[in-house]
């Protein structure tokens, strides 16, 4: 520890750029995948702008309990299934995982075929529902 204290003291120029760039890179990495949205801000998108959810999780979870109208498209399947997608190209897509963190690669993918309002719901069902807020099994 004493090793890395010196070297921070002689190298900071070095570690202060090395922490610029992890977290540019975090951030770059973050915007590729669509901004992320509470439940509340994905209910309100849905609401006002005709949005449509898109579930990512596997088939037993879907089953066990989804948001209502959700599209059921596990995101190991998401590249073979995008099709499906085309006609909502224009409406917000909101991506629900599990846990809101698979859902950032399946955004990416999303953007790359020319989706532009992908966004991705922070927290995923865990946290819808924690908040206690409708499914359908």
């Amino acid at each position: 520890m004493a090793l890395f204290l010196e070297f921070l003291t002689q190298q900071w120029v070095l570690f202060a750029a090395l922490l610029a760039v992890v977290i540019m890179l975090i951030m770059h990495e973050a915007r590729k995948s669509g901004p992320a949205l509470s439940p509340q801000q994905a209910i309100n998108l849905a609401n006002s702008e005709d949005g449509v959810f898109v579930d990512l999780r596997d088939a037993a979870d879907f089953k066990a309990g989804h948001i209502v109208d959700a599209i059921h498209i596990p995101a190991t399947k998401v590249s073979a299934r995008i099709g499906e997608l085309e006609k909502y190209r224009e409406r917000p897509i909101i991506l629900v995982c599990k846990m809101g963190q698979s859902a950032g690669a399946v955004g990416k993918q999303l953007k790359a075929a020319g989706f532009t309002r992908v966004y991705k719901m922070a927290g995923g069902m865990l946290e819808w529902t924690n908040l206690q807020l409708p499914t359908v099994k």
